[in-house]
């Protein structure tokens, strides 16, 4: 089965590297130790210490494999590929919504780099997929829960 492909900006490449490195090194030992401690209470069958331990190991292995296959599928966006006359990944995209004549900015980016509390949308969130491959001036139309939004591209940059 062919796996996707992770778009990612350099710095968030290097975070889920670091996380992942995290993840290896110290909590795979905060967690061993606490199997140890845990261990030291004697009868497994009644031992809720241990059986937390081993789920947060568990947990902390399954994040391991997630970062790794992520890793291996990431594909780093060159920056100095980035252009502004269309909108695509990495771009900044300053939007205003007709109905309501408000302004918005969105940061366009791979799906592992989503922080909405930034406006740091996904690639294929709605909004995105609308905008990605237009020119400033353009209108476009996203489909929403709430109805159809439109959005006027007002700037592109990056």
């Amino acid at each position: 089965m062919g796996e996707k492909e992770v778009l990612l900006t350099q710095e968030g490449y290097d975070n889920l590297e670091k996380e992942l490195e995290e993840l290896k090194t110290v909590k795979r030992y905060e967690i061993s130790e606490r199997i140890k401690v845990a261990l030291g209470f004697g009868d497994l069958s009644e031992n809720s210490e241990y059986d937390e331990a081993k789920n947060a190991q568990a947990a902390n292995e399954n994040k391991i494999a997630e970062l790794e296959q992520k890793l291996r599928y990431a594909r780093i966006i060159d920056e100095s590929e980035i252009d502004t006359k269309i909108v695509q990944v990495g771009n900044i995209v300053r939007v205003l919504d007709m109905e309501f004549n408000e302004e918005e900015e969105y940061t366009i980016v791979g799906t592992t780099e989503v922080d909405l509390t930034v406006n740091k949308i996904s690639n294929e969130s709605p909004i995105a997929v609308a905008l990605l491959g237009k020119k400033a001036k353009d209108v476009v139309e996203v489909e929403a829960p709430a109805g159809t939004i439109k959005l006027k591209i007002l700037k592109i940059t990056k």
